[in-house]
């Protein structure tokens, strides 16, 4: 059965406080109670630093099972190496989610690449190959030559996903490229027909076979992961 997971991109916002923590919650307890209403986070701080494995033991222990964590990739990789020449980070960097990968935890891994990088399928293909094919490797493409069937034909060579990254001003084409679709609803507000598109779509990938995953903007406001909860609830049904 094909499932649907929704969060946000992280969780440690005292701000969420009271409408999705409670008022008097202490904040090493977030996560056990992010995990009660929502069954995936994005996790970004991996993209500046190196996760210890202590911690990822903590978050396997605060959350269920069913619980998955999406990774962004660690900005060696993107934005420094830019996908050149990462033979050797890559393995390090994965050791460091293996733990996830092993308690059947670990969600997609997000590359999200710098904004400047423009088209290169030889460069995208050669990165792929480093990858393990067991991997639930996802890509953000944010310079819009990536938008091409070439790319997509690369992805698909790989079994890679297109990451749908949706902001105020780009919005990546709606593309199957593997296994499982990987949306980020970026945009500060949705109204009740964008959310309700929301839940038609993700119940056409669900139809069709395909695991979800679907991450709203988290910020300072608690919008994005009551966003998440309605989600969750309403396309859960489909």
């Amino acid at each position: 059965m094909p499932q649907l997971f929704v969060g946000t991109s992280g969780w440690a916002y005292p701000s969420w406080k009271p409408d999705f923590y409670p008022a008097k919650l202490a904040q090493k307890k977030f996560l056990s109670h992010y995990a009660t209403q929502l069954n995936t986070v994005e996790v970004n701080f991996t993209f500046r630093q190196l996760v210890k494995e202590t911690t990822i033991q903590n978050w396997i222990e605060q959350t269920p099972p069913a619980f998955r964590f999406g990774v962004k990739a660690h900005q060696v990789i993107t934005h420094i190496k830019r996908l050149k020449g990462a033979e050797d980070f890559v393995p390090r960097f994965l050791a460091t989610i293996e733990p996830l990968a092993s308690a059947g935890k670990l969600g997609p891994v997000l590359f999200q690449l710098p904004p400047n990088l423009k088209a290169d399928a030889a460069l995208l293909r050669n990165f792929l190959a480093l990858l393990p094919r067991t991997l639930p490797a996802a890509f953000e493409f944010r310079h819009e030559s990536w938008f091409s069937d070439l790319t997509w034909d690369v992805l698909r060579a790989h079994g890679a996903v297109l990451c749908v990254a949706e902001t105020e001003e780009r919005t990546t084409p709606d593309v199957v490229t593997g296994p499982f679709v990987y949306y980020r609803f970026r945009k500060p507000s949705y109204t009740d027909d964008e959310r309700s598109s929301m839940v038609a779509r993700i119940g056409e990938h669900m139809a069709a076979g395909r695991n979800v995953f679907a991450y709203f903007k988290h910020e300072e406001t608690p919008e994005g992961a009551l966003y998440a909860v309605d989600l969750l609830r309403g396309g859960g049904q489909t």
